[in-house]
């Protein structure tokens, strides 16, 4: 597909009001749409407008299902505070209303997306939608990944503390060959399905990944920031999708161009933490590749869900075939995100640790994204109409390779090669411990004399 035809229209006037709402019709006005690709790219003062659903959330009728959305996903959006400021707008005098609209606009934007009327019947227990696979029944214990990959010479989590800090890691030999087959073998998947591969920047603003739908300021955020005093305000981005999503800021897509389906590889940073034992080693890391699914469809949730279930039979087709046991979850309202209207996840049966583990998710997020990017499409007649973007996960090397070594290990610690790898691995069928092991002595200076300790 060529993207220069992405790029806004010539002729293209834009419409002067979101809303409908004679009240509160001039509250956010859509910007002009740009004019060539260069315009678009270049544009690096953040200058495009959020435009949130005032029509929606300015209706009294929908007051109590907003409020029980909000509650249900316990989100932190507040409809009456927003009712309240509505109200003042309305009787405002001019002179008060540019600092009426601008916490308006900062109340609208923290209301989560609508939700799938279908999730409503959930309670807080995900459905299980299907569990394909059985769980294996071995006559010997099964190990943990970390014990797997460490007897086989491929994985080192320890001594990192100087080097890294925690939840790091290095894969060795056939582990990080493992990891670039995953690689290839799921591009390779997605570009047979019509998928157009991007690189993206790791960089992003923070405007950008806050209109995605993650939280970058606060204590409890999982964003990293750079020094603000040397770089600005820019952040780590914690997957591809914000990337992906950015790319189209500001954009008006021909109708009949979509959907549009997106890959990328990156590197993906998040500053979790987590007490739990079974979450321990590789399971939660700070940083980790990641292969992501983006799409851009029409502002219909018949298409973003048509979509939406394209990447979830992705996602199945890609985990049967690594030989995975794991269960589809059709995800209930506290599970759901801001920007999320509907998710599924996938859990991996993972044997060592005894457990269910998720190893990817995919969301429907309608118009939530491209309200906040000002992501439009415009039909034959020149109708604008804001875009419904989807995103899931098509393999987070981590937990993958958790699976895979749990599910495929032998009895003999060696661990079998899903056919499917077998060909970006030259051939390899199985991992086998090294002839000669790898030893490194640490050397630590607890005291003015120093001891060394083998490991």
């Amino acid at each position: 597909m060529n993207f220069r035809c992405i790029i806004c229209l010539n002729r293209i006037t834009s419409r002067p009001l979101i809303s409908k709402n004679t009240k509160y019709g001039n509250l956010f006005n859509r910007i002009n749409p740009c004019t060539s690709q260069s315009q678009l790219r270049l544009n690096t003062n953040q200058s495009w407008k959020p435009i949130p659903d005032i029509d929606y959330l300015s209706d009294p009728n929908n007051y109590e299902i907003i409020e029980s959305n909000i509650k249900s996903r316990k989100g932190t959006g507040n409809i009456r505070m927003l009712k309240e400021l509505l109200t003042k707008y309305n009787s405002a005098e001019t002179q008060e209303k540019d600092e009426l609209k601008k916490k308006l606009l900062f109340e609208a934007l923290k209301i989560p997306n609508r939700s799938d009327p279908r999730l409503l019947s959930y309670g807080d227990t995900p459905h299980i939608v299907e569990a394909p696979g059985q769980k294996p029944a071995w006559s010997f214990p099964a190990l943990e990944f970390h014990t797997i990959a460490r007897n086989l010479d491929l994985l080192r989590t320890e001594n990192l503390g100087n080097l890294t800090g925690p939840r790091t890691y290095y894969f060795i030999k056939e582990l990080a060959q493992l990891e670039q087959a995953l690689i290839h073998f799921t591009v390779a998947a997605l570009e047979k399905k019509g998928f157009t591969l991007f690189s993206v920047p790791d960089l992003l603003h923070s405007r950008l990944i806050e209109s995605c739908g993650m939280d970058t300021k606060g204590e409890r955020t999982q964003v990293y920031k750079l020094e603000p005093e040397f770089y600005g305000d820019v952040c780590l981005s914690g997957t591809a999708e914000m990337a992906l999503a950015s790319y189209f800021t500001e954009a008006v897509i021909p109708v009949t161009q979509l959907p549009i389906k997106m890959a990328a590889v990156s590197r993906c940073y998040r500053a979790e933490t987590s007490n739990v034992q079974e979450e321990k080693g590789i399971y939660r890391v700070h940083q980790f590749t990641k292969v992501e699914m983006f799409g851009v469809t029409s502002g219909d949730v018949a298409a973003s869900d048509a979509l939406l279930e394209e990447f979830v039979a992705i996602q199945k087709e890609l985990f049967s075939s690594l030989g995975l046991h794991y269960q589809l979850l059709d995800m209930p309202l506290h599970e759901l995100g801001a920007p999320a209207y509907r998710k599924f996840d996938i859990e991996a049966w993972m044997p060592g640790r005894n457990m269910y583990g998720e190893i990817s998710s995919a969301s429907n997020c309608t118009d939530y994204q491209a309200r906040r990017l000002n992501i439009q499409n415009i039909d034959s007649s020149n109708t604008l109409r804001f875009v419904h973007t989807v995103n899931g996960t098509a393999c987070a090397v981590p937990r993958t390779l958790i699976a895979l070594l749990e599910m495929h290990q032998q009895s003999n610690g060696e661990v079998t090669i899903p056919s499917a790898l077998q060909p970006y691995l030259d051939g390899l069928e199985r991992l086998r411990k090294p002839s000669k092991p790898f030893k490194i002595k640490w050397i630590k200076s607890k005291s003015p004399q120093n001891k060394t300790k083998s490991t």
